[in-house]
């Protein structure tokens, strides 16, 4: 009987066990299904998914793991896998799934809203993939999510306000996306909390004030967004929050006081905002914190933060504010201070070196710099025995600089720059071993370059700029192995360029500029492989290039200007990265290499003041990226090449003096970001093409001292922004073009030395800006003078002379207070010049035989030019000496008149009668010119003076004897 019953069950327990066998075996059937469906949506060429197949038991397939009983599938982790494709909505049949992290890898398309099935999710991990679209709602429908984190992702548009219903939440991290819209008020509603990383987005609005709510929260980060208003002062209730991070919003007002209460916190970042206000009190209370950041915002007032209550601070950074005052004498008295960094730059602090900060003994960056601070750096700087940093430029510190800085055997970077401090450098300044930077430039240091700073061979970058060094460069300079940088440029330097820099084989800029050397470039300098900078320009350097500088082939950018280096310059162009070339003023000679052309990135070639020859290379068509081209007062010949027709980017063609000839040609039209053209002092002829007018951002246009002929092209007058036009020393003919007008920006006009005609246009009077010249002279203009030139309020010099301009001088001329040089000699100009015009030179009005007026004569009643003073003299002289001569033949013509009556009478006494009488008397009378034969004419006195007309003609033929 036992035997049956035994029978019974155990073919009892086979049936249940088969029935549970079954159902499991159908469950993992499900889900592998639904598994199998969901990997055909990933893309996976890792093959990380290769074991998922139907042979094999789910739970042993990647990143799955089931429940202890192997029924269920529970979790889900493919981070990092190398996947792509999309989240497939099939995940909501796999309804056991606690955990799914998919988290690291090319994930694209939208978060299925199908996810909100999954009511035992815990864990939602999707960041750093490359999601879009919107977060769905149907995520608030996960009643057991605890940690969601979906950032790193190009998700847009708002929070979901459903996020308030995930009440067991306690990580929430939508971090850099494309979210926006403001932070929804229901996250008050997450009372569980922990942490909020909700930064770089571009969240508006404020913080929601129900933040408060999540008494739990550690760590709540909003930085890079685009929050405004205050911060709220229910910030203060959460006493657990350990970190928070509102960095480079636009958050205002003040810091509130109820920061003080958060007593848990040790990391706090309000950098980048535009908090104002003092910085408060309350502060000290956070026993706790060690990192503080409240710099770039408008925070004022004095420093009341002390590390004697603060233990635990390690790092202060307040800079770019508006804080003054000192630094409190308490600041760092506590003994056992933590603080590493220290940073108060842009700020207004004053007052001596605070040796307050000499008790921060912990120090490792102190940043004091653009401040205010004065006097001298103290002695008792090595007290600081583990400081790394010491930034104290931009403040007015002087006096020298101590030798105890030698003392600070760690200190890696030293800026002192942009002060007042003199003297030589220290030389136990030799003594740090792991000096990597010296910055001391813009000071008044003087004295030589000590020989022992080489020792310091973890030098990377000297900058000494803008002192008064002298002496030489320490031979020793390639001791230096480590350097990149070296800057001695602005100084007083003498002697040869040492050829151990040869050594410094890392050297990537080089500036030695605006010294006193001399002597040749160092062929060493071929070792200098890393070399990008090289300035040596203002120097007294001479001789041929090196031709192993041909080896240099990272050289971008080249200044050997003002020297006195010769010979050709093909050693440089060795380099195809070359960027900027300028060989200005010295004497280099021969054609310009077509293999600079080579260097397709030159943006800025200046070889001006040279003696360079031959055309510019039809390579140049390859200098596409070109903006400055000066080629000026070298002896180049030919027509301008149409290869730099391809230099579309050209800002600057600066070709003057020169021997170019042909025509201008019209492809210059095409330059539409010429801002500068100067072609003056060659040989071009032709006419000025019209083509230059579509230049529409020229500033300059010097075409003078050529040949060019033919009228000033109207076009020009729609260069609107043109300041300089100068078209002077041509064989131009025609009118001036009333369309210069529009040019209202000129300040610079000369037409001189050409042969224009017509009448100066008064349109002329548009030109309000015209400052510096308005030079018209030598051409044959006539007409008047136009009245409105008397607009030209700035015009300084004005010269209208050898023309044939006739009239009066207007009047509204004398009311230019602003002109200082006029010229209106050699014209046909008349009448009264202006009273203004006294203090100007006799010399503007010469030539002009019409005109009075000081400093000319004064005019008479007559309107009649005064004559000079010693021209009156000689007239009187002849008016006396001709009125003499005239009195003495009036008095021989009476004698002998007076003989012949007596004769006369003598015959009439002798016994002639009177019969005759009447027709003697005629005979004594002249009518008009006859000439009389025996007697003589019967003068009237009126006859004797001569006329105002001979007078001035006896007088100025007396002047011209």
């Amino acid at each position: 009987m036992d035997i049956i019953k035994m029978s019974h069950l155990t073919i009892l327990f086979c049936f249940i066990f088969s029935i549970f066998l079954s159902h499991t075996s159908a469950e993992n059937s499900s889900d592998s299904y639904w598994l199998l469906r969901i990997k055909s949506s990933f893309i996976d060429p890792d093959n990380t998914l290769s074991n998922w197949s139907s042979s094999t038991s789910i739970c042993s397939w990647n990143g799955i793991t089931c429940s202890l009983d192997q029924v269920h599938v529970i979790g889900m982790n493919l981070s990092s896998s190398g996947l792509s494709g999309v989240i497939s909505p099939e995940f909501s049949h796999l309804s056991s799934l606690q955990t799914l992290d998919l988290s690291s890898n090319s994930l694209s398309g939208r978060i299925p809203g199908e996810l909100g099935k999954l009511q035992n999710l815990r864990e939602l991990l999707l960041y750093s993939n490359s999601l879009s679209d919107k977060i769905p709602h149907e995520v608030g429908f996960l009643p057991k999510l605890e940690i969601l984190r979906i950032g790193d992702n190009m998700l847009t548009g708002e929070i979901p306000k459903s996020i308030g219903n995930l009440t067991e939440l306690k990580v929430l991290g939508i971090s850099y996306c494309l979210l926006n819209g403001s932070i929804p008020s229901e996250i008050g509603s997450l009372k569980n909390l922990e942490t909020l990383d909700l930064q770089q987005n571009a969240f508006v609005g404020e913080i929601p004030r129900e933040i408060g709510e999540c008494q739990k929260l550690q760590v709540f980060s909003a930085a890079n967004n685009m929050l405004q208003e205050d911060i709220p002062t229910s910030i203060g209730k959460l006493h657990s929050l350990q970190v928070l991070n509102l960095a480079n919003n636009s958050f205002s007002g003040m810091i509130p006081t109820e920061m003080g209460d958060l007593q848990q916190l040790k990391y706090l970042n309000l950098l980048g905002n535009r908090l104002s206000g003092a910085i408060p009190s309350e502060m000290n209370l956070l026993s706790q914190l060690e990192k503080l950041d409240l710099s770039g915002n408008n925070l004022s007032g004095s420093l009341e933060l002390f590390t004697s209550q603060m233990k635990n601070l390690e790092v202060i950074i307040l800079s770019n504010n508006h804080l003054s005052g000192n630094i409190p004498g308490s600041f760092c008295m506590n003994n056992g201070s933590r603080l590493q960094i220290l940073s108060i730059s842009g700020n207004g602090f004053s007052g001596k070196f605070p040796l307050e900060l000499l008790s921060c003994f912990s120090l490792q960056q102190l940043d004091l710099s653009d401040n205010k601070f004065q006097g001298k750096i103290p002695s008792e700087i090595d007290k600081l025995e583990h400081l790394t940093d010491l930034y104290l430029n931009n403040n007015s510190f002087s006096g020298k600089l101590p030798p105890e800085i030698g003392n600070l055997s760690n200190l890696e970077f030293l800026s002192l720059y942009g002060n007042g401090i003199t003297g030589e450098i220290p030389a136990e300044i030799g003594k740090l071993n792991k000096l990597s930077v010296i910055y001391l430039y813009d000071n008044h240091m003087s004295g030589n370059i000590p020989n022992e700073l080489t020792n310091c061979t973890s030098l990377t970058e000297i900058d000494f700029f803008g002192n008064h060094f002298s002496g030489l460069i320490p031979d020793s300079i390639g001791k230096l192995q480590n350097l990149v940088l070296l800057h001695l440029r602005q100084n007083e330097l003498s002697g040869k360029i040492p050829p151990s820099l040869g050594d410094c084989k890392k050297l990537q800029m080089l500036a030695l500029a605006d010294n006193r050397l001399s002597g040749s470039i160092p062929s060493t300098f071929s070792s200098l492989s890393e070399l990008s900078l090289i300035t040596l320009y203002n120097n007294s350097l001479e001789g041929p290039l090196p031709e192993s500088l041909f080896l240099l082939k990272n050289l971008k950018i080249i200044n050997l200007s003002h020297n006195k280096l010769n010979g050709s310059i093909f050693p440089l162009t060795g380099s195809t990265s070359l960027t900027v070339l300028d060989l200005t003023n010295n004497g280099f000679f021969g054609s310009i290499p077509s293999r600079l052309a080579l260097s397709k990135n030159l943006i800025r070639v200046r070889l001006g003041s040279n003696s360079l020859s031959g055309n510019i290379p039809l390579e140049f068509s390859l200098l596409t990226e070109l903006i400055f081209l000066d080629l000026s007062f070298n002896s180049i010949s030919g027509e301008l090449a149409v290869s730099l027709s391809n230099s579309t980017k050209l800002e600057h063609l600066i070709l003057n003096n020169n021997q170019f000839s042909g025509h201008i040609p019209s492809w210059l039209g095409n330059l539409k970001w010429l801002g500068e053209l100067d072609l003056s002092s060659n040989n071009f002829n032709g006419t000025i093409p019209k083509e230059v007018g579509k230049c529409s951002t020229l500033l300059k246009l010097s075409l003078h001292t050529n040949k060019l002929s033919g009228q000033i092209p109207p076009e020009l007058g729609t260069l609107s922004s043109l300041n300089v036009l100068n078209l002077q020393g041509n064989n131009l003919s025609g009118t001036i073009p009333s369309e210069i007008q529009h040019l209202e920006k000129l300040f610079e006009l000369r037409l001189s030395d050409n042969f224009l005609t017509g009448k100066i246009p008064v349109e002329l009077q548009q030109l309000t800006e015209l400052q510096v010249i308005l030079d018209l002279s030598h051409n044959q203009l006539s007409g008047e003078i136009p009245q409105s030139l008397g607009n030209l309020m700035k015009l300084e010099r004005l010269n209208l002379s050898n023309n044939n301009l006739q009239g009066r001088i207007p009047s509204s001329l004398g009311k230019l207070s602003s002109l200082h040089s006029l010229n209106l000699s050699h014209n046909l100009l008349q009448g009264k010049l202006p009273s203004s015009f006294s203090t100007f030179p006799l010399s503007a009005f010469v030539g002009n035989k019409r005109l009075c007026g000081a400093p000319l004569g004064s005019c008479s009643s007559s309107s009649k030019k005064r004559l000079p003073k010693g021209e009156v003299v000689m007239i009187i002289v002849a008016i006396v000496f001709t009125s003499s001569v005239i009195c003495l033949v009036m008095i021989y013509i009476m004698l002998r008149i007076w003989t012949a009556w007596r004769k006369v009478a003598v015959s009439s006494n002798d016994g002639f009668g009177n019969e005759n009488k009447g027709q003697d008397q005629e005979k004594w009378v002249c009518y008009g010119d006859e000439k009389k034969k025996g007697g003589y004419c019967k003068m009237s006195s009126k006859n004797m003076t001569p006329s105002p007309d001979k007078q001035l003609f006896t007088s100025e033929s007396v002047l011209k004897k």
